[in-house]
Order: C-alpha cells, then sequence, then structure tokens
C-alpha cells in the first residue's frame, strides 16, 4: 500500500510539473522583433557625391548610395556614364523613415538643393548625365513629385525642368564614389566651393515667394 502511495505521487509531481512547463514556456518563446518600416526615394541633382551629403543630413534618412540609373547601359561604369552616352543620371538611391520624413519632403529638398530651372546639366558639370531628376516608382510617388514640382513653381515664378521619369535599374555606383564627402572631406569641399553650387541655390532661392 505504501509503495502504491508514493508512485501515485510521484505521478502528480511529474504532472504538476509538466503543466508548469507547458503554460509558462510556451508564453515565453522569443518573439521576432517587427521589422523597421522604410522606403526608398531615388533623385538625381548633380554630382552624387554632393546629393549624398545633401540627403544624408535629412532627419530620417537611413542611407544613401550613389549610382547610376535611367539610361539603356547595364552595368554601367563612372567613366562610361560621365561621357554621357549612356542615359544614365548620375543618380542617388535614399533609404529613409517615413515616419520620420515624408517623400513629399524628400522632394522639397531636392529642389532647395539643386538648379531646378538648368536642362543642360547642374551647376559647372554639363551634360545630361548631370541633370537633375525624379525617378518615381508609383502612381502615388508620381502624384506627390507632381504637386511639389508645381509648389515651386508657385513659389519662384518658372516651371522647373526638373523631370519626374518612371523608375528603372539602379546600378550601384564604384565603392570609392561611396560617402566621398567623408572619405575625402578637403577635396569634397573645394570641389563644392569650385563648382559654386552653394551660391546658385542661394540665387534660385532668394526671392521665393
Amino acid at each position: 500500500m505504501k509503495r502504491l502511495l508514493a508512485l501515485l505521487a510521484l505521478l502528480v509531481a511529474a504532472g504538476a510539473g509538466l503543466l508548469a512547463f507547458g503554460s509558462s514556456g510556451s508564453s515565453e518563446v522569443p518573439q521576432p522583433a517587427p521589422a523597421q518600416r522604410t522606403a526608398v526615394a531615388v533623385v538625381a541633382s548633380g554630382c552624387f557625391w554632393c546629393t549624398e551629403s545633401d540627403f544624408d543630413h535629412v532627419a530620417g534618412v537611413i542611407s544613401t548610395t550613389s549610382g547610376y540609373t535611367g539610361g539603356r547601359v547595364a552595368n554601367p561604369t563612372y567613366h562610361q556614364v560621365s561621357e554621357g552616352n549612356t542615359g544614365h543620371f548620375e543618380s542617388v538611391r535614399i533609404v529613409y523613415d517615413p515616419a520620420r520624413v515624408s517623400y513629399a519632403q524628400l522632394i522639397g529638398h531636392l529642389f532647395r538643393t539643386s538648379d531646378p530651372f538648368d536642362s543642360g546639366g547642374s551647376f559647372c558639370d554639363r551634360g545630361s548625365q548631370y541633370r537633375s531628376a525624379i525617378f518615381v516608382r508609383t502612381p502615388e510617388e508620381r502624384r506627390i513629385a507632381e504637386a511639389v514640382k508645381a509648389r515651386v513653381e508657385r513659389q519662384l515664378g518658372r516651371r522647373p525642368a526638373t523631370p519626374i521619369l518612371p523608375a528603372g535599374q539602379f546600378y550601384p555606383a564604384e565603392e570609392y564614389h561611396q560617402d566621398y564627402y567623408r572619405k575625402n572631406p578637403l577635396r569634397y569641399r573645394y570641389y563644392r566651393w569650385n563648382c559654386g553650387r552653394d551660391r546658385r541655390i542661394q540665387e534660385v532661392w532668394a526671392h521665393a515667394r
């Protein structure tokens, strides 16, 4: 009889342990953290070194990548694009947090940091590869870009020459172009000053309404 009672006690104890494991263990299984919601914008405003720098300083921008888009040559090199025969623009892909900065704000920043009236290049860099442009992926992005462009026209009294184009394949530029303004700060600052980028931007926006 004593042996039977001892066996029953062991079975009850084992059952309680299994119940405890099931109730606490299953609720404590680690859940994957929700992925950060990000979005992508692709723009061009002349030299991509400067475009990277201009957007890296915007709150909500996570990363920028210099590259080429809009043309007909696959995997172009800097040498090919700089010759102006590929149809590509020097451009920048922007990864951003839409909870902190909107697509409309990014497009507005593009116009504020470029010469929207230059259809032959940007600042001291001449040629179609250096034109400003907005590359849209969805009808909503196009609607927003058109609205911002119309607002800029009202502010400046002239229709911007910056085209709004369908987004295509984006090809990252060579590694030495990435974060050039950080890797070569003295050369970058001299180039930007010598090219007259900031002086021209100030001229364009000095009398905005």
